[in-house]
């Protein structure tokens, strides 16, 4: 019986050896030792086995490779190494009768054995096996480090540094890799401070929680609102090396990695609380200053308000009268409440338009900024262009009996949704749908264009928060084929399409309408007024008005409305035409900017706001009088 760890050395030696060695081998082992074949080597072996310079105890797996022959020269050596007796009873042949001559054969002999060219020759091609293997591994290392580097090139390249963060280890810009590295560290003092401060106060170590408390005083005092290490005090790095000492002498005495993790867990769900309930505030307070008129335009119409009221009627005329009216000339409509916003949609347009003299501009506004509207346009006429300025309470055809809207936003479930104090879902993303403008009729005039100007064909809507950059006068000739309305699609990203906006659980929309359609964009629009008449548009609009009264179908606002009505009835024109996200998008393209027609800051980042994006904000500007003495007087800013 063998034991299990010997049976795999067994089989080996199987397949070299005979049966008869092997039987031989066994017959000699010692009673008290395992059996081996380097015990009977040093007891039986042939002088060829013995290595120069290397001790029998000691054989290294290279020279014991090149002393192991072959199996018939292994049978061959093994033969002369036994005794007579043994080879007569192995069947052996032997070619020498002086056994004991060749057992005791001198080191010259043993040089000659090893040295033999058949040994050499077999050594000298085992040595080139190595060396071709040796080859091959490095040439599979070096393709194996090529193809990871070139994978982690190709994966530098697809990280965007932008998203990752400042503090980012693939950030492009970031020439020194230990950049800030002050500031990250004393951030992380801080955080472990709060821990080992909260341990410590519930273990009674009122001294190292008061210690604690200290340094985190001071740190935070240093720390202040840096974000770069150049930013920090002078005294940050003295205040973090005493911050150290504190915290090792706090893990000394109070680490155990369970209680720190269950800590540092409660701070990040804690912190987590405060973001969103931050992220609610800064919702509601976005929402809030969006509704706001700051304070330079609130100035600027109050002047031009008592300007106006002190004018005689005979001088609050426009000139060119006649045009209002000719069907051939180029028309706008631009309904707005914002004197210095309006300024800005006309000349741009005026500036940029190659045929001044064509173009007529039809400014409604209401009651309460109607003079000051009109006196603007009267102290700084657009040019060659005809302008007219109306007020939308004198238009007597537009009342509750006949638009529905009006009759609901005067009932007493509206003045409860927008009135009532303390609503309950004040801070919700309802709340842009609570907005004063669409308590505004001038918001909904847009689906009147015919009743306000019956004698014309066609006419370009255009909103008060967009700046035209090139002349619009091609939107004419545009073939709408048949089509009422002509805008840029908004379906690039699939929160631009019907589903959206509309509520598809509702069997009218289901019925009616497709939810992965492409939206468009109002702000930029021509419309067709003789296919709007002939389609009767304004009545369709009044039908999914009526339907919408209890806001079944749609939150309130006037795109879902223009997408019901407008639906399988608008001609998709080119992108270049109107570039829209400037009010709410930090990454819309420069270049797609530059040759836009005219872009829209649609959004709540308004370009007359504190809030609007500075990178934007001078493409608006360039347009606004600075030079206009109500402008500096009123401290209208750049």
């Amino acid at each position: 019986m063998v034991d299990w760890k010997e049976q795999p050395a067994v089989q080996q030696l199987k397949s070299i050896l005979t049966k008869e060695i092997i039987d031989s081998i066994a017959a000699s082992r010692d009673d008290f030792s395992p059996w081996s074949l380097d015990s009977f080597r040093r007891s039986r072996g042939s002088s060829s086995w013995q290595i120069d310079g290397v001790g029998d105890s000691v054989l290294s797996n290279a020279t014991a490779e090149d002393a192991i022959p072959t199996a018939p020269d292994f049978q061959h050596d093994v033969s002369k190494a036994l005794s007579k007796s043994d080879a007569r009873n192995l069947g052996l042949p032997s070619k020498d009768k002086g056994h004991k001559a060749e057992f005791a054969s001198t080191n010259t002999d043993e040089h000659q054995l090893l040295d033999s060219p058949e040994k050499l020759a077999r050594r000298q091609l085992r040595e080139r096996r190595r060396e071709r293997r040796a080859r091959e591994l490095i040439q599979l290392d070096y393709e194996a480090q090529l193809k990871l580097e070139n994978a982690a090139i190709e994966h530098f390249k697809s990280v965007d540094s932008a998203i990752l963060g400042k503090y980012s280890i693939w950030r492009r810009d970031s020439d020194n890799e230990n950049s800030d590295s002050l500031v990250r560290l004393m951030r992380d003092q801080i955080i472990m401070a709060r821990v080992y401060s909260i341990i410590a106060k519930s273990k009674n170590k009122y001294e190292l929680y008061q210690e604690l408390l200290i340094r985190l005083k001071d740190n935070r005092r240093s720390l202040g609102d840096a974000n770069a290490d150049g930013d920090l005090q002078h005294n940050a790095a003295e205040k973090m090396k005493l911050m150290g000492q504190t915290l090792s002498k706090s893990r000394e005495e109070l680490y155990a990695c369970k209680e720190v993790s269950q800590r540092l867990r409660m701070m990040l769900q804690s912190e987590e609380e405060q973001v969103r309930s931050l992220k609610k505030q800064g919702a509601f307070l976005i929402q809030l200053a969006a509704k706001t008129i700051p304070n330079g335009i609130h100035c600027l119409s109050m002047r031009l308000n008592i300007a106006y009221n002190l004018l005689p009627p005979e001088k609050n005329i426009f000139p060119r009268s006649e045009n209002l009216v000719n069907p051939n000339l180029f028309h706008y409509a631009l309904f707005s409440d914002n004197v210095l916003a309006a300024a800005v949609v006309v000349n741009s347009t005026v500036m940029n338009a190659k045929e001044p003299v064509k173009h007529v501009f039809h400014l409604v506004t209401d009651k309460l900024n109607f003079g000051a509207m009109k006196m603007w346009f009267l102290l700084n006429p657009p040019g060659k262009a005809t302008i007219e300025v109306e007020n939308v309470d004198e238009f007597e055809w537009l009342n509750s009996s006949y638009c529905p809207v009006l009759r609901q936003l005067e009932s007493a479930a509206m003045r409860e949704y927008y009135f009532r104090a303390g609503h309950a879902t004040t801070t919700s993303s309802n709340l842009k749908y609570r907005n004063p403008k669409y308590l505004s009729m001038l918001n909904h005039l847009r689906f009147y264009l015919p009743q306000v100007y019956p004698k014309l064909d066609k006419i370009l809507f255009l909103d008060d928060d967009i700046v035209v950059q090139k002349d619009l006068t091609g939107l004419w000739s545009i073939d709408l084929k048949g089509n009422v309305n002509g805008a840029v699609e908004t379906c690039g990203q699939s929160f631009h399409r019907f589903d959206k906006y509309l509520n598809f659980s509702n069997p009218h929309i289901a019925r009616n309408f497709n939810p992965s359609a492409c939206g468009w964009a109002y702000g930029m629009n021509i419309f067709d007024l003789k296919q709007w008449k002939k389609r009767d548009i304004t009545g369709l609009y009044h039908k999914w008005q009526n339907m919408n009264e209890d806001r079944v179908l749609w939150k309130l606002g006037t795109l879902p409305a223009g997408l019901l009505t407008f639906y399988k009835l608008t001609h998709p024109l080119d992108k270049s035409w109107h570039v829209l996200g400037l009010g709410y998008n930090p990454s819309v393209d420069r270049s797609e900017i530059e040759t836009a027609a005219v872009i829209h800051y649609n959004g709540n980042m308004k370009p007359w706001l504190e809030l609007a994006m500075s990178k934007y904000r001078n493409y608006w500007t360039r347009y606004i009088k600075h030079d206009h003495p109500y402008v500096r007087s009123c401290s209208v800013s750049e």
